[in-house]
């Protein structure tokens, strides 16, 4: 009988611990949190009223990077450039939507040739894109954020 309860008291004291809760440090969990979140991805892409109702992520994105080239396109073809010599460019903007839908390019990558023949090249892309209609923000975890895009536009004049 001394036995068991000696071994009843060792019990005891030892699965006392089971009954321990342990202290969960909020930092920690955001520190975590931050570890396993894929800052280069965002829920939904910026988009337009017209692809609204696209619920897949990735034709969404193709939609809005189409309304953005049918607007630049739109407004190039608008203003008859003249040119000496034959143009064919693929222009690489870059983009910035901010978290309130508002855009702006960070950079533009033009060949010097292209540069020779329409010197205002960078002037009416910069105009085009002031026309398009509103840009309703990337989303990441239901929050409005900024997003960066990189916009081919090809740019071919006989």
């Amino acid at each position: 009988m001394n036995r068991f309860v000696f071994l009843f008291l060792i019990l005891l004291f030892t699965s006392c611990d089971y009954f321990e809760k342990q202290k969960v440090n909020s930092k920690d969990l955001y520190d975590e949190e931050l570890q396993t979140f894929n800052w280069n991805d965002v829920d939904t892409y910026p988009t337009f009223s017209n692809c609204d109702s696209i619920t897949n992520k990735q034709e969404s994105k193709i939609c809005f990077q189409n309304t953005l080239l049918t607007n630049v396109n739109l407004y190039l073809e608008q203003q008859n450039l003249v040119v000496s010599e034959d143009v064919n460019d693929t222009i690489r903007l870059k983009l910035i939507i901010d978290n309130k839908g508002l855009l702006e390019i960070t950079s533009l990558s033009i060949k010097p040739e292209t540069q020779l023949q329409i010197p205002e090249i960078d002037s009416l892309l910069r105009q085009s894109l002031k026309s398009v209609p509103q840009i309703f923000p990337a989303i990441k975890r239901g929050q409005q954020v900024t997003t960066a895009f990189e916009l081919p536009i090809i740019v071919k004049i006989n």
